[in-house]
Protein backbone atom coordinates (compact mmCIF):
# COMPACT_ATOMS: atom_id res chain seq x y z
CA UNK A 1 0.00 0.00 0.00
CA UNK A 2 1.08 3.29 -0.56
CA UNK A 3 2.36 5.08 2.53
CA UNK A 4 0.92 8.34 2.08
CA UNK A 5 -2.86 6.57 2.02
CA UNK A 6 -4.03 5.47 4.53
CA UNK A 7 -7.47 3.48 4.98
CA UNK A 8 -10.09 3.02 7.85
CA UNK A 9 -13.17 1.59 8.60
CA UNK A 10 -15.90 3.93 7.66
CA UNK A 11 -18.49 5.03 10.94
CA UNK A 12 -21.63 5.86 11.20
CA UNK A 13 -20.68 9.61 11.37
CA UNK A 14 -19.06 9.45 7.62
CA UNK A 15 -22.15 8.51 5.84
CA UNK A 16 -22.20 12.12 4.17
CA UNK A 17 -18.41 11.59 3.22
CA UNK A 18 -18.94 8.77 1.42
CA UNK A 19 -21.93 10.11 -0.30
CA UNK A 20 -20.19 12.75 -1.45
CA UNK A 21 -17.48 11.27 -2.74
CA UNK A 22 -19.67 8.39 -4.03
CA UNK A 23 -21.86 10.93 -5.64
CA UNK A 24 -18.67 13.32 -6.95
CA UNK A 25 -17.40 10.01 -9.11
CA UNK A 26 -20.68 9.87 -10.39
CA UNK A 27 -21.55 13.15 -11.32
CA UNK A 28 -17.63 13.24 -13.10
CA UNK A 29 -18.80 10.01 -15.47
CA UNK A 30 -22.23 10.92 -15.93
CA UNK A 31 -20.30 14.81 -17.50
CA UNK A 32 -18.32 12.04 -20.02
CA UNK A 33 -21.90 10.72 -21.06
CA UNK A 34 -20.46 7.18 -18.83
CA UNK A 35 -23.18 6.52 -16.45
CA UNK A 36 -22.56 4.29 -13.58
CA UNK A 37 -24.77 4.81 -10.33
CA UNK A 38 -28.27 6.62 -10.37
CA UNK A 39 -28.06 9.50 -7.75
CA UNK A 40 -30.41 8.09 -5.91
CA UNK A 41 -28.79 5.00 -5.03
CA UNK A 42 -25.65 7.22 -3.65
CA UNK A 43 -28.08 9.29 -1.10
CA UNK A 44 -27.04 9.16 2.27
CA UNK A 45 -30.17 7.30 3.18
CA UNK A 46 -29.82 5.12 0.58
CA UNK A 47 -26.09 4.06 1.68
CA UNK A 48 -26.25 4.55 5.46
CA UNK A 49 -26.87 1.05 6.58
CA UNK A 50 -24.41 -0.44 4.23
CA UNK A 51 -22.31 2.02 5.99
CA UNK A 52 -23.27 1.37 9.32
CA UNK A 53 -22.64 -2.26 8.17
CA UNK A 54 -19.28 -1.77 8.23
CA UNK A 55 -18.96 -2.88 4.15
CA UNK A 56 -17.72 0.66 3.03
CA UNK A 57 -13.73 1.95 3.76
CA UNK A 58 -12.33 5.26 3.00
CA UNK A 59 -8.98 6.05 2.28
CA UNK A 60 -7.48 9.11 3.04
CA UNK A 61 -4.57 11.43 2.06
CA UNK A 62 -3.12 14.19 5.02
CA UNK A 63 -6.64 13.00 6.32
CA UNK A 64 -8.63 14.25 3.85
CA UNK A 65 -11.04 11.68 2.66
CA UNK A 66 -10.18 10.94 -1.03
CA UNK A 67 -11.80 8.05 -2.17
CA UNK A 68 -13.81 4.61 -1.03
CA UNK A 69 -14.32 1.20 -1.65
CA UNK A 70 -17.18 -1.27 -0.29
CA UNK A 71 -15.85 -4.64 0.93
CA UNK A 72 -18.10 -7.62 1.24
CA UNK A 73 -17.51 -11.27 1.72
CA UNK A 74 -19.87 -12.44 -0.03
CA UNK A 75 -22.32 -11.23 -3.50
CA UNK A 76 -24.95 -13.28 -3.80
CA UNK A 77 -26.30 -10.94 -7.02
CA UNK A 78 -23.41 -10.87 -9.37
CA UNK A 79 -22.06 -14.10 -8.15
CA UNK A 80 -24.41 -16.62 -7.40
CA UNK A 81 -22.74 -19.27 -8.51
CA UNK A 82 -19.70 -18.80 -6.23
CA UNK A 83 -18.89 -20.94 -3.34
CA UNK A 84 -19.11 -19.67 0.21
CA UNK A 85 -15.56 -18.42 1.09
CA UNK A 86 -14.02 -18.87 -1.80
CA UNK A 87 -13.59 -15.05 -2.45
CA UNK A 88 -14.36 -11.66 -1.24
CA UNK A 89 -15.93 -8.75 -3.46
CA UNK A 90 -15.42 -5.36 -3.80
CA UNK A 91 -17.84 -2.38 -5.25
CA UNK A 92 -18.45 1.20 -5.86
CA UNK A 93 -14.25 2.16 -5.85
CA UNK A 94 -14.46 5.67 -5.87
CA UNK A 95 -12.24 8.78 -5.59
CA UNK A 96 -12.34 12.03 -5.53
CA UNK A 97 -11.25 14.27 -8.73
CA UNK A 98 -8.55 15.91 -7.07
CA UNK A 99 -6.85 12.89 -6.41
CA UNK A 100 -7.46 10.62 -9.17
CA UNK A 101 -4.57 9.33 -11.14
CA UNK A 102 -4.51 5.67 -9.90
CA UNK A 103 -2.41 6.22 -6.15
CA UNK A 104 -5.50 6.17 -4.14
CA UNK A 105 -7.55 3.54 -5.84
CA UNK A 106 -4.56 1.77 -6.04
CA UNK A 107 -4.32 1.42 -2.11
CA UNK A 108 -7.94 0.96 -2.11
CA UNK A 109 -7.32 -2.27 -4.19
CA UNK A 110 -3.98 -3.42 -2.62
CA UNK A 111 -6.44 -2.88 0.59
CA UNK A 112 -8.88 -5.23 -0.14
CA UNK A 113 -6.52 -7.72 -1.45
CA UNK A 114 -4.54 -8.15 1.97
CA UNK A 115 -8.11 -8.08 3.37
CA UNK A 116 -9.19 -11.06 1.88
CA UNK A 117 -5.59 -12.93 2.52
CA UNK A 118 -6.74 -12.15 5.48
CA UNK A 119 -9.92 -14.09 5.99
CA UNK A 120 -8.02 -17.00 4.24
CA UNK A 121 -10.04 -16.57 0.95
CA UNK A 122 -8.11 -17.47 -2.24
CA UNK A 123 -9.40 -14.40 -4.51
CA UNK A 124 -10.76 -10.90 -4.81
CA UNK A 125 -13.27 -10.24 -6.94
CA UNK A 126 -15.39 -7.59 -8.28
CA UNK A 127 -17.63 -6.44 -11.50
CA UNK A 128 -18.17 -3.80 -14.09
CA UNK A 129 -19.99 -2.74 -16.86
CA UNK A 130 -19.40 -4.90 -19.50
CA UNK A 131 -19.41 -1.98 -21.99
CA UNK A 132 -16.70 0.31 -20.31
CA UNK A 133 -13.30 -0.71 -21.81
CA UNK A 134 -11.24 2.05 -19.83
CA UNK A 135 -12.70 0.66 -16.68
CA UNK A 136 -12.04 -2.98 -17.31
CA UNK A 137 -8.23 -2.09 -18.67
CA UNK A 138 -7.96 -0.27 -15.27
CA UNK A 139 -8.64 -3.40 -13.19
CA UNK A 140 -6.91 -5.69 -16.07
CA UNK A 141 -3.67 -3.52 -15.47
CA UNK A 142 -4.18 -4.14 -11.83
CA UNK A 143 -3.66 -7.82 -12.56
CA UNK A 144 -7.45 -8.52 -12.29
CA UNK A 145 -8.54 -11.56 -14.97
CA UNK A 146 -11.47 -11.59 -16.66
CA UNK A 147 -13.73 -14.41 -14.82
CA UNK A 148 -16.84 -14.22 -16.95
CA UNK A 149 -19.79 -12.00 -18.09
CA UNK A 150 -23.05 -12.44 -16.18
CA UNK A 151 -26.40 -10.52 -17.14
CA UNK A 152 -28.38 -9.41 -14.10
CA UNK A 153 -31.87 -7.99 -15.18
CA UNK A 154 -30.81 -5.53 -18.14
CA UNK A 155 -27.28 -5.22 -17.05
CA UNK A 156 -24.56 -7.19 -18.80
CA UNK A 157 -21.61 -7.47 -16.36
CA UNK A 158 -17.94 -8.01 -16.82
CA UNK A 159 -16.77 -10.17 -13.83
CA UNK A 160 -12.80 -10.28 -12.53
CA UNK A 161 -11.09 -12.08 -10.27
CA UNK A 162 -7.61 -11.63 -8.84
CA UNK A 163 -5.75 -14.31 -6.99
CA UNK A 164 -4.78 -13.17 -3.92
CA UNK A 165 -1.77 -16.02 -1.47
CA UNK A 166 -3.53 -17.02 1.28
CA UNK A 167 -1.87 -16.20 4.57
CA UNK A 168 0.22 -18.94 6.18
Amino acid sequence: MTARVAIRGAASADVATVSSILREAASWLDARGDCMWRMSELAEDAIRAEVSAALFWIASIDSEAAGVVRFQSDDPLMWPDAKRDEAAYVHRLAVRRQFAGGEVSHALLDFASERTRSLGRPRLRLDCDATRPRLRAVYERYGFTHHSDHRVGPYLVARYELPVARST
